[in-house]
């Protein structure tokens, strides 16, 4: 994108009717690395991949626990998933405060929508430069939201956003028939392979780069989990059981046995 006439402010509109202080919010959010959600009928999940902007130092942070039945996964700047995260924590404690229940899923990402929508319209504010993927489970079952810094948020069975998302569309789109009936084991395999697919050619995911976060019954590699499986975050040992799940990307699936060598009409399998 180049600068033009139009993008000086948030509320200008271009004579194509858009407005390019919002896009450019969202070319933001594509420079994140990258996060997977999915849900299926007994669980939601996020996945993200966490950077480290050196040698020296930690991994980013890429989830954060809102509630006991919410968590969001991040792209974007951090500092502005900051800011929205605490609003989101004040809109679940004033639920609990003032009507004795958790706050519904819905309502919580209308609430960060709405407030990032007035970014979009007054004077003298910046649209949020960042993404989230809100994961939760209420009483009509687990869900899955996106939410963009134009305002607009929407419910999904699956989704990416970050760096290279749209690798991870693909293979969701391929698979997102089987996610409604999946175990959790399996649900998390998938989004593992989404992720995979977001990476550079010679990285991998390790328990050093990959966080999970879910909400639901435990699995069986976790332990102390309460009753109804509140969100939880996943991070170092406890992950390397689900990345030993995985098949590896070269081959996906066990090789066939060979086919005789006089035979001219099958596929060659190509190595390397």
């Amino acid at each position: 994108m180049f600068r033009n006439t139009y993008d000086s402010d948030n509320t200008v509109f271009s004579p194509q009717g858009r407005l390019h202080q919002v896009e450019y919010a969202l070319e933001a959010v594509k420079q994140g690395s990258a996060a997977v959600g999915l849900r299926s009928k007994t669980h939601s999940v996020l996945l993200a991949l966490k950077r480290s902007t050196g040698e020296l130092a930690s991994y980013q942070q890429k989830m954060f626990r809102i509630d006991d039945h919410v968590g969001i996964a991040i792209a974007g700047l951090t500092s502005d998933a900051r800011v929205l995260s605490n609003f989101m924590r004040q809109q679940a404690m004033s639920s609990k405060m003032i009507f004795n229940r958790p706050v519904p899923v819905n309502r919580l990402v209308s609430a960060i929508a709405d407030k990032a929508q007035v970014n979009t319209q007054e004077y003298g504010r910046r649209p949020y430069g960042v993404g989230f993927l809100v994961v939760g489970q209420d009483q009509t079952g687990p869900h899955l939201y996106e939410f963009s810094p134009s305002g607009n948020s929407y419910e999904y069975y699956a989704m990416s956003i970050g760096a290279r998302s749209q690798s991870a569309k693909t293979y969701l789109e391929k698979h997102y028939e089987s996610f409604t009936d999946a175990s959790l084991e399996d649900l998390i395999r998938h989004g593992l392979h989404a992720l995979r697919e977001t990476l550079q050619q010679d990285k991998e995911l390790t328990i050093n780069n990959t966080s999970i976060g879910l909400v639901g019954p435990a699995s069986v590699h976790e332990k102390s989990v309460p009753p109804g499986g509140p969100f939880r975050i996943l991070e170092g040992e406890i992950i390397q059981p689900f990345l030993d799940t995985m098949v590896p990307k070269d081959t996906g699936a066990v090789p066939a046995a060979p086919a005789p060598a006089a035979t001219t009409d099958e596929d060659v399998q190509m190595t390397g």
